[in-house]
């Protein structure tokens, strides 16, 4: 089955951006439903938010206003833009198929660290 690739995480001062990517590791021709997770240290994996394959958002309350998820150009994968970020939004992220239920394989993740 197909399994998605993140990237984009890096270390990053409190109030800053970043932009996460999700790609599939294999072509895909399927628009999934798909949803970004994140494991905090000692923590258990969190939904962050998902996108449905017609376009519908919905996010957890901590990162309402703040986090955004797009489509990639190709509408197999997807990003993740994060702005005002706070040291507690310092995980793993991850993506997985499913809108809010992970359906597939997990990938490698990316890390985020938000400190100053």
């Amino acid at each position: 089955q197909v399994e998605f690739v993140e990237s984009g995480g890096g270390l990053v001062q409190p109030g800053g951006s970043l932009r996460l990517s999700c790609v599939p590791s294999t072509p895909v021709y399927v628009i999934f439903d798909m949803s970004w997770y994140r494991q905090a240290p000692g923590k258990e994996r969190e939904l962050v938010g998902s996108i449905q394959s017609d376009g519908y958002t919905k996010y957890a309350d901590s990162v309402r206003g703040r986090f955004t998820i797009s489509r990639d150009s190709a509408e197999t994968g997807m990003y993740l833009h994060m702005n005002n970020l706070e040291p507690d939004d310092t995980a793993v992220y991850y993506c997985n198929r499913g809108a809010g239920v992970p359906l597939g394989v997990w990938g490698p993740g990316t890390q985020v660290t938000v400190a100053s």
